[in-house]
């Protein structure tokens, strides 16, 4: 086991003496948030990737790690469909995007990324262990890990091995999601994991004649899920044309409600995790 000082979570531990996370010495991670939902298709690794963009662009050092194995669409995100990751003697080198913030994703070390990975659990497990133990990330102020979705052996694996920071749950208004959400808020409470509050997306939509919103599902919905688990809401995102055409066309044609979003979302996560 490394040093507890190479730890984010060393001011706030309370179990050095047990604990089993194992922390790569040559890596200074200040904070590690994770970016969770209870299911899939809710926009998670949208969100991931954009509050690593806005991270960055405040002029922190920003990292992400793509946890979610059987599913990484990180690289697309970030336009590095085509670039691989390297390796030297200390361990595997990140892929850096234009503006200089560092990925790690299992496609970008295989040939090609529409193979499947057809792997059990542990090993699933045993490779988001290595994206924290083995890729030199160096100093960060964030890391930004793409969970996968649900509450399976996975997702437990990244909360148990890696010191998470906080988590932040995406959601979309639908009475059956946030069920499913729940599971996913109680599990970080049984782990003794911060949840610093809910993005939202899907919430609505921007009437193009009178720049209204329209929200497509019951909004109280969110209010009373909200309530009942005493959980923020970070932020809700609208269903646009541009997010949903975020992995070709890149994050710069975002409308401005968007980026303002984001903009609230970055300096809510920067306020919980200070």
């Amino acid at each position: 086991m490394a040093d507890c000082n190479n730890c984010p979570s060393r001011s706030t531990c309370t179990s050095q003496d047990a604990c089993t996370i194992k922390n790569n010495p040559n890596n200074h991670v200040k904070n590690i948030i994770g970016v969770m939902s209870g299911k899939g298709g809710v926009g998670k690794s949208t969100v991931a990737s954009l509050i690593a963009k806005e991270l960055k662009d405040k002029g922190y050092k920003v990292g992400v790690l793509d946890a979610d194995i059987t599913g990484p669409s990180i690289p697309r995100l970030f336009q590095l469909d085509k670039e691989r990751a390297l390796a030297n003697d200390e361990g595997i080198i990140p892929v850096e995007t234009e503006d200089g913030i560092k990925v790690m994703s299992l496609n970008l070390l295989v040939e090609d990324e529409d193979n499947p990975v057809i792997w059990r659990g542990p090993v699933v497990s045993g490779i988001v262990q290595q994206f924290w133990t083995d890729v030199i990330w160096g100093e960060l102020d964030y890391l930004i890990i793409d969970m996968p979705p649900g509450t399976g052996d996975v997702a437990l694996t990244v909360m148990q091995s890696i010191p998470i920071t906080g988590l932040v749950i995406v959601s979309i208004p639908q009475d059956m999601v946030s069920m499913i959400v729940a599971k996913a808020v109680n599990m970080a409470n049984k782990l003794n994991i911060k949840v610093f509050g809910v993005v939202e997306n899907m919430s609505y939509v921007m009437c193009p004649d009178c720049d209204n919103k329209i929200k497509i599902f019951d909004g109280e919905n969110t209010a009373s899920f909200l309530r009942e688990y005493d959980l923020d809401l970070l932020g809700e995102l609208p269903m646009t044309r541009d997010m949903a055409n975020l992995p070709r066309e890149g994050s710069s044609n975002l409308n401005r409600e968007v980026k303002n979003t984001f903009a609230e979302i970055a300096d809510k996560i920067i306020v919980s995790s200070n």
